[in-house]
């Protein structure tokens, strides 16, 4: 019996029954959980043992018998997704092998529920920062070891997640690094100390390395959208700037000609044979919402589609985009109700930026915000072509910006803050704030295997 393994579990077992006394701690449990899979880097019992359950079936218990929760109602974007997981239920239902699919929508559903346990029960600041450090070090703690292996490899060898998590695949790895580095940025900004500070620039510069050593194309298109937005929303721009600037200057001479070879194949991607095989999965998945209102379920990747709609081969592939994955899935309306959640999403985290930047008490808000739209737009263009539609990275971070909606309403008293633009619900005002934190500064892999799923 491994140490690793005694230590992973002990870990979750000791959380999940902290988490029924304060089930907010639950929340963090399954976060780390869901998006890391530390039981994955077990070499025994770890590696297989029902973590996931263990931290969720005690968080809901603890939800229960808290009287610290709240309604999990709050903003448009929680509407758009309530719409959203109505419409995905639907189409599995009327989809094409229900039962075949319902591991898929389990998996799905227990994202959505957790997203809705997590509003339910972080309301304070603390646990907005708290949720954003597990969310993000989930992530880049991973980054960061892919990042310095892609550095002593000169880049030789891709870079892969967590085996069974939804990060597995070396391009949803990419991706995922990719959105941690605005999110690290926003960590960073809570900081106090040089070296801490530090620090986090190094670990945002390791999280580029780790995307550039995936090998990943569609990482590389996301990788140039967020450092775009990036820097157009940095207050530091000349600084930001340069620091992007001397990243690449010192990373690309040394990745090997495998990397320039794949990436050289985005513009001639007519003779690559993948990014065809792509382009005709995305037609067979436009044919698929034409003839179904509720698409083929929670996979359209089936044999008899692909041979009654494929156009330059019959071989069923992934789709590699998460619009048309949706649009294959879950028909016309499915892709409207998810491009509408991530705008609302996007649009009310620009809202969260005009809080009023020159009250340091809601900068936190502010800076949240802004990172959290450049992480979006990360998502948004790395996932045109990657698979990866339902990881519930993106969706943490809609919970981050519905609570920082909240808690600046609920703070905008005295004039000291301006209030923003929110069709929120206000909290109880009887809840207890944590006693664990004091108010200060400082703050599964879902899709099965599909042939051909090559970034």
């Amino acid at each position: 019996m491994a140490i690793r393994d005694i230590i992973i579990v002990g870990i979750v077992i000791a959380l999940a029954l902290w988490s029924l006394r304060k089930p907010w701690i639950g929340v963090m449990n399954w976060t780390w959980l869901s998006i890391m899979n530390p039981h994955r880097y077990a070499w025994g019992f770890a590696y297989s043992f029902p973590v996931a359950a263990i931290a969720g079936i005690a968080t809901l218990i603890g939800l229960l018998l808290t009287k610290e929760r709240q309604s999990p109602f709050k903003g448009v974007s929680t509407w758009w997704l309530i719409a959203l997981a109505t419409w995905i239920t639907l189409s599995w239902l009327f989809g094409y092998d229900a039962a075949g699919d319902f591991a898929q929508w389990d998996k799905v559903m227990k994202i959505y529920l957790m997203t809705f346990v997590a509003l339910s029960l972080l309301h304070t600041k603390q646990h907005i920062i708290i949720y954003a450090w597990v969310t993000v070090g989930s992530v880049a703690f991973l980054a960061a070891k892919g990042g310095f292996f892609t550095i002593v490899t000169g880049g030789s060898y891709r870079v892969w997640g967590p085996l069974g998590s939804f990060i597995s695949d070396n391009n949803h790895f990419a991706l995922a690094a990719i959105m941690t580095i605005p999110m690290l940025h926003f960590l960073q900004l809570q900081l106090k100390k040089p070296w801490q500070r530090h620090l986090m620039t190094l670990t945002m510069l390791l999280s580029i390395a780790a995307a550039l050593g995936s090998q990943s194309r569609g990482a590389l298109l996301a990788l140039i959208a967020m450092g775009i937005v990036f820097w157009w929303r940095s207050s530091r721009k000349a600084a930001i700037g340069l620091m992007m600037l001397l990243a690449l200057i010192a990373m690309l001479p040394m990745m090997p000609d495998e990397w320039w070879d794949r990436m050289a194949t985005i513009q001639d991607y007519e003779q690559d044979a993948s990014a065809m095989g792509r382009i005709n999965a995305w037609l067979v998945a436009i044919k698929v919402a034409q003839s179904s209102l509720f698409g083929g379920g929670m996979s359209y990747q089936h044999d008899y589609y692909f041979v009654a709609y494929g156009v330059f081969e019959k071989t069923v592939r992934a789709a590699h985009s998460i619009y048309f994955q949706i649009l294959g899935n879950h028909g016309f309306i499915g892709l409207f109700l998810y491009i509408a959640f991530w705008i609302s999403t996007f649009l009310s985290a620009g809202r969260l930026r005009k809080a009023s930047t020159s009250d340091t008490e809601a900068k936190w808000a502010n800076d949240l915000g802004a990172m959290v739209q450049v992480s979006l737009v990360a998502f948004g263009a790395g996932g045109a072509f990657l698979s990866m539609p339902y990881f519930d990275m993106p969706y943490n971070l809609m919970v981050m910006v519905v609570l920082a909606h909240e808690w600046v309403a609920t703070h905008a008293t005295h004039g000291s803050l301006h209030t923003i633009p929110s069709r929120t619900t206000t909290p109880k005002t009887g809840s207890r704030p944590s006693t664990i934190f004091p108010d200060r500064q400082h703050d599964c892999h879902l899709a099965r295997p599909i042939p051909g799923d090559d970034g």
